[in-house]
This record gives C-alpha cells, sequence and structure tokens, in this order.
C-alpha cells in the first residue's frame, strides 16, 4: 500500500509506517548504463499552498532535447512536514508520469532518496511505486554530515549518516554550490552520480530545471487567469 491516494489522507503515523514498510523494498544498486530517456520532476505551488501543479519532463540522450512532457494539479491534501514530502506531492506527480506516453530509463526528483531519517525519500518513494531507477537531486540538506566538495565540476563528498554514506554532495557546475544528490531506488550512488553529472549543464540537472520552468509556468498561468 503506497499511502498516497489522492483521495485520503494519510495521518502522519500512517505516513511513518508506510515508509518503515517501504524501506524493505528500496534497492540502492546497478542503475542504467546508458539511460536514453531521463525523466526530472518538479511542484509548483500557489503562495497560500492552496494549489499545486506537477512537470515531469523527458529528456533524451545524448542530445538532451525534451521529447515529451506531462502535467497534473490538484489541491494539497497532506501538511508540509519535512521528512513527509512524498505525502504532499506523491499523488500529483503519480498523476503526471500517468500521462507519459514514453517510459523512462531513470527519474531524477528535486528530493531526497536514502538521504532520509527513514531511508525513503521522495525519490525512493516514488521510484518504489513506478519500479523505476530514480535518484534524488536536493538542493540542501536533509541529513547527515559532510565536507565540503572540492570546487570542480564533479567533485563530490560522502553524505554520512550513522556511519554508512547515504548520498553525495556533488559540484555540478564549477564555481556554484553543491547538490545532494541520493540514491533513490534500482541505482547506486556511483552510477546516480554519473547519470546526474551527464544530464547537468547549470547547478540543477537539466531534466529537474526543464520540470521547474513547466510547472512554474501553469502557476503563472494561474496568476493570470
Amino acid at each position: 500500500m503506497s499511502g498516497i491516494s489522492a483521495r485520503r489522507t494519510a495521518s502522519v503515523a500512517e505516513a511513518r509506517a508506510i515508509q518503515e514498510r517501504l524501506r524493505a523494498r528500496v534497492c540502492v544498486t546497478g542503475g542504467p548504463r546508458r539511460p536514453r530517456l531521463v525523466a526530472g520532476a518538479d511542484l509548483a505551488y500557489r503562495a497560500d499552498g492552496s494549489r499545486a501543479w506537477a512537470a515531469v519532463v523527458l529528456v533524451s540522450l545524448p542530445d538532451g532535447v525534451v521529447v515529451e512532457t506531462a502535467t497534473a494539479w490538484h489541491r494539497p491534501r497532506f501538511p508540509y512536514i519535512p521528512g513527509y514530502l512524498s505525502f504532499r506531492e506523491g499523488p500529483l506527480l503519480l498523476a503526471a508520469f500517468g500521462r507519459l506516453e514514453r517510459r523512462p530509463d531513470l527519474c531524477l526528483f528535486d528530493g531526497q532518496g536514502i538521504a532520509h531519517p527513514r531511508g525513503v525519500g521522495l525519490a525512493s518513494h516514488m521510484g518504489v511505486l513506478l519500479d523505476l531507477p530514480s535518484v534524488g537531486c536536493a538542493k540542501s540538506r536533509l541529513v547527515g554530515k559532510h565536507d565540503e566538495p572540492g570546487a570542480g565540476r564533479g567533485d563530490w563528498a560522502p553524505l554520512r549518516l550513522e556511519g554508512r554514506t547515504v548520498g553525495a554532495v556533488l559540484r555540478t557546475r564549477a564555481g556554484v554550490r553543491p547538490i545532494y544528490v541520493s540514491p533513490g531506488h534500482r541505482i547506486g550512488l556511483a552510477r546516480a552520480i554519473e547519470c546526474v553529472l551527464a544530464v547537468s549543464r547549470l547547478r540543477v540537472p537539466e531534466p529537474i530545471r526543464q520540470a521547474e520552468r513547466v510547472a512554474n509556468e501553469l502557476k503563472r498561468r494561474d496568476r493570470r487567469g
């Protein structure tokens, strides 16, 4: 049971129990060697949080061309609580992924993978439900400790939690702040870093950046209309 139905709101206790169960299904080994279609997913919210728009953008490799976009919107039913983002954003993301005509080889999420208090961040939760390789690419740290990575593109430092490496603090562009990369599902850390770098020109990986652009455009249209 996913616990992220758009028709019913889980309690925090139920959400925590669902994460504990899903953790046993998360696999952080392997991963696609040469992904041809990489999905980026992101959301935009009204200022008051009463409506949200999700966008999933498929980018083909190696040319980096956007080949498909799918969107969805709804009124969030679960509150914003750090560590439980899947229950707020998951129903909308699943709806958008369900509208894709092509199946991605890899999914990148603006959130955490296993770098999470219970090891099941947004990328892990969605990866398990979609049964797709997934990676969390977060702009800020949720858990763990790390050293500062080198200043060059591709430099990274391990993100450690309770003696385990749960992600990488990765510099995707020289001279800019790093992002927090963690495996979500069906991919290991080394492969996750390779894949993120392959689709990153700026700080944020291009598929996520394109999804953010589409979601924000939907929000702007709502504001105008």
